[in-house]
């Protein structure tokens, strides 16, 4: 067995759909080990530490992070900033102390500056402050590539890390409050339909979307983005980030969402958008260019299919969803 692959934040959203991939693929010559919350506390060094001697691993994916959606982030960022930095250290001093091989960090397109022109690439990560909404978790993420980059030029270790756009899919985290955009308006939408007064007829209710539905996104899902996590662990050995998105072309409105979802429930109300709610940034486009070049002929999965995908998952999965 020539890899022990340690996936952080393993039952989170990317680690089950990457656990799903590496199920299908079943590699002989790699065992993927996927460790959760319950595992170790790994803003404790002692605990994150006991847990590397246990798998040994020679490789590590690392996921594990205090993640939320907009309106969580903007009450919490001290608890957000403090309790990544503490993680991501101490998994980059255990990777570097065990003598990992690779490490592969999780970053967000969020960190990049507010203030920018689009299409964001790799090399505007540092270029001025992050949206003010989410600075803690924003610069905690940024400090991983300052902890790559400073492991790599004192040590030679080859700690990398890869910046998604917006992920969705199965396992997601539907909790109202701390959920993302997607996963919480098929919360949102699911109990409108099927919880809340469900004998009303669809016909005379009406879903809020917040915001006015203009703000644009790339959202990539998660089986897609669980591909291109495995090609990099295995294939790509640079310490320089590489944005894990799908195409410019593929951008789509909270509004186009809202209507993907309505389709995906067959959800025969109205869609009304609630403007006194924040729309967050108006557009984070992210160029995947490098990706590009390497994987030219990489195929993203239709947004709508992965949409309905999602929402079935959910469906059929409603009692033991994050919920």
């Amino acid at each position: 067995m020539s890899k022990v692959v340690l996936v952080t934040g393993g039952t989170g959203l990317i680690g089950k759909a990457i656990e799903t991939v590496i199920k299908e693929e079943n590699p002989a010559d790699e065992r993927w080990i996927f460790v959760g919350s319950k595992d170790a506390d790994l803003t404790d060094l002692a605990a994150t530490r006991e847990m590397f001697q246990k798998h040994q691993p020679t490789h590590v994916v690392h996921l594990a992070a205090m993640v939320g959606g907009l309106f969580h982030n903007m009450s919490n960022n001290l608890d957000f900033f403090r309790k990544n930095m503490l993680i991501n250290d101490n998994i980059l001093l255990l990777s570097h102390e065990l003598k990992v091989k690779k490490v592969v960090s999780c970053l967000s397109t969020c960190i990049f500056p507010d203030k920018t022109s689009y299409p964001i690439d790799e090399t505007m990560i540092h270029n001025g402050p992050p949206h003010d909404s989410n600075f803690g978790y924003s610069h905690a993420k940024r400090m991983i590539d300052v902890l790559n980059r400073a492991y790599n030029q004192q040590y030679g270790d080859m700690f990398t890390s890869v910046v998604p756009c917006n992920v969705f899919g199965p396992h997601d985290n539907f909790v109202p409050g701390v959920s993302h955009v997607i996963p919480g308006m098929i919360h949102r939408l699911h109990e409108l339909m099927f919880v809340k007064n469900p004998d009303e007829p669809q016909e005379s209710k009406s879903f809020s979307v917040y915001g006015t539905g203009k703000p644009l996104r790339q959202f990539i899902y998660s089986l897609d983005l669980a591909k291109l996590f495995i090609w990099v662990l295995r294939d790509y050995n640079s310490v320089e980030p590489i944005i894990l998105s799908v195409d410019e072309s593929a951008e789509v409105s909270i509004a186009q969402l809202a209507e993907s979802l309505a389709k995906a429930f067959d959800f025969k109300g109205k869609l009304e958008f609630d403007t006194t709610k924040a729309d967050g940034q108006y557009k984070k486009t992210a160029s995947n260019a490098k990706l590009r070049k390497h994987l030219p002929n990489f195929t993203f999965t239709d947004f709508d299919d992965a949409i309905k995908d999602t929402v079935q998952w959910y469906i059929a999965n409603y009692e033991k969803a994050r919920k």
